[in-house]
């Protein structure tokens, strides 16, 4: 069975591999001195703090499992910096309102309050493939809104 690639930013790809790194050196330290008190202290039958070192350490290690599977199936986006692609800032101007920067980013980076959109987001893929100067069209609930790419931008 094939596994379906995830497209991501290099910068992405990279964040993931320095959060993958934490997890196996820091975060497994941490997690291991923590077992290891709790160890010292006596019987792990009714121990709350070993209970509690065993539970970070299943988590943490799933998350280090997820991420690994994040990086197998990563798909490098090389983009034409012209147009709006995963990694590019794009300044937006509504018809009615101020403008409005987003990055688009892949579905793994998203991060809405820090303006990171997906790229299969409504926004993200209307923006995808457009240009400055270019119109478009995003389906809402409450109707579909008009923007204009003011900027694209890479880092």
């Amino acid at each position: 069975m094939t596994k379906e690639k995830i497209p991501m930013t290099q910068r992405g790809y990279d964040k993931l591999q320095e959060t993958l790194h934490h997890l196996k050196t820091t975060r497994r330290e941490q997690i291991s001195e923590y077992m290891g008190k709790a160890i010292e202290d006596g019987d792990l039958r009714e121990s709350a703090a070993y209970d509690e070192a065993r539970m970070q350490q299943s988590e943490n290690e799933a998350r280090i499992a997820d991420i690994e599977l994040q990086l197998e199936r990563a798909h490098i986006i090389e983009v034409d910096q012209s147009a709006v692609g995963l990694g590019a800032k794009v300044k937006i101007k509504a018809e009615k309102g101020p403008e409005r920067t987003f990055e688009i980013v892949g579905v793994y980076e998203v991060d809405v309050l820090n303006g990171k959109v997906s790229d299969a987001s409504p926004i993200g893929q209307a923006l995808i493939g457009k240009k400055k100067g270019e119109v478009v069209e995003v389906p809402s609930p409450k109707g579909v809104n008009r923007f204009t790419v003011v900027s694209v931008e890479y880092d």
